[in-house]
């Protein structure tokens, strides 16, 4: 616990971000993880290209359909290399599980450059590609939707990053705004809809709380404090009394039920669950959610702070049996993002065994029932984000309890 602490309040100071563990591997490049926790990587004003009145490709259910998956393999990094081979894996695994539709699995390596995307991306299409999957990066589906949207050809990218969602670029990342709205929606069901939210003031501590803000007029939540802290042990520090103040009131109806904190382990989060009980808002006074994974890594669970606080993830079973196919297949563990590419391939082959020629449209991209992925039911919206089907959690005694199951279906609960 108290190298976990140490880590963090390194991170939060600036020093030895180069040694900040991630979140399974330390192996593993921090940028290849970043869609884990989920952080966003914002990218440069990006702006989706629509393709006008073309949706998508027509397709011959009878013949493998030709997919092109876009991988960073070839950039010199270790967790580039370590991400990509994860990302085939689990396609052609999606692939081989597929009943009554075949997949021309192809793959193009990026080297996580978006000029070689473009160009990998347009080599694709010639060679016959229907749809695009992948690449990961913001800046490099960017670069992808644009060179397939004058083909009229759509792209499932592995990003989390809503800012390049739209037209023809779809992202298969989990989104804060997902998050945020299963949580919210649950508290409220609880009688805990009057949060106090607590973000750092960084493009992934801004887009949480927007996320979060937007989570509360949707569910009749009320967001009845906001505080933002600089990134750094002294701004945690700074932000408390702040924090205490706008929990205990200023309000004719009294005062907060639930604390939303927008930080994850590799920054805030264990100083902050550290520091709360110590100014009179423990988690047996007050409800505390977060909007990123707190079993992720491990360790976290290890933190006092933490026990009783709620957060979402996928479908912990499902998860754990394609994980379980995924090393039986492969001989080890998929890389946390790797069932992104598995996601994708179910989607497309089940658009496929419906026999439409228009399968890979928008429009059947963005079929309302959705499709069953390693982690639960998901579907793609028509603004280019994802709604995924979450379990609401708690940890009891250092362990992972799930209080409110994944939904099955997007007619079951919390839909």
């Amino acid at each position: 616990m108290f190298a976990l602490l140490s880590a963090a309040r390194k991170a939060l100071t600036g020093r030895d971000q180069a040694h900040t563990p991630s979140p399974r591997t330390p192996r593993r490049s921090r940028r290849a993880l970043v869609l884990t926790l989920p952080a966003l990587a914002l990218a440069s004003a990006c702006q989706p290209v629509s393709m006008g009145g073309s949706s998508g490709p027509s397709i011959n259910t009878s013949q493998p359909v030709p997919v092109a998956l876009l991988v960073p393999k070839g950039s010199g990094k270790s967790g580039d290399a370590i991400l990509a081979a994860s990302l085939e894996n689990a396609a052609r695994l999606a692939a081989s599980e597929l009943n009554g539709a075949q997949i021309d699995l192809r793959v193009y390596d990026t080297q996580g450059s978006a000029e070689v995307t473009a160009a990998v991306t347009s080599q694709a299409i010639n060679d016959g590609a229907k749809v695009i999957l992948g690449p990961v990066y913001a800046a490099n589906a960017n670069a992808a939707g644009r060179v397939a949207a004058g083909r009229g050809v759509n792209v499932l990218a592995f990003s989390n990053n809503p800012e390049i969602a739209g037209g023809n670029v779809f992202v298969l990342g989990p989104t804060f705004q997902n998050t945020a709205d299963r949580l919210t929606r649950y508290a409220v069901g609880q009688g805990k809809g009057r949060i106090v939210l607590v973000h750092g003031q960084t493009p992934e501590g801004q887009a949480g709380a927007s996320a979060v803000q937007t989570a509360a007029l949707r569910n009749r939540a009320s967001v009845i404090g906001t505080v933002p802290y600089e990134f750094s042990q002294q701004g945690v520090l700074n932000a408390l009394p702040a924090v205490r103040e706008a929990a205990g009131g200023g309000t004719e109806a009294g005062g907060a039920d639930a604390i939303f904190l927008t930080a994850n382990t590799a920054g805030a989060l264990p100083l902050f669950t550290q520091m709360l009980p110590e100014n009179g808002l423990g988690s047996d006074a007050i409800q505390y959610i977060g909007l990123t994974r707190w079993d992720i890594p491990p360790q976290t669970l290890d933190l006092p702070g933490v026990q009783g606080g709620w957060f979402a993830l996928p479908d912990p079973g499902l998860t754990a049996q394609f994980n379980a196919r995924y090393t039986a297949a492969y001989g080890a563990a998929p890389h946390p993002i790797g069932g992104l590419a598995f996601d994708g391939i179910a989607a497309i082959g089940a658009l496929v065994r419906q026999g439409r020629s228009d399968a890979l449209s928008t429009s059947g991209l963005t079929q309302g029932s959705g499709f069953q992925g390693v982690g639960g039911v998901f579907r793609l919206l028509p603004d280019g984000t994802n709604e995924r089907g979450l379990a609401v959690a708690t940890i009891r005694d250092r362990q992972v309890v799930v209080i409110d199951p994944a939904p099955r279906s997007f007619a079951g609960a919390g839909f």
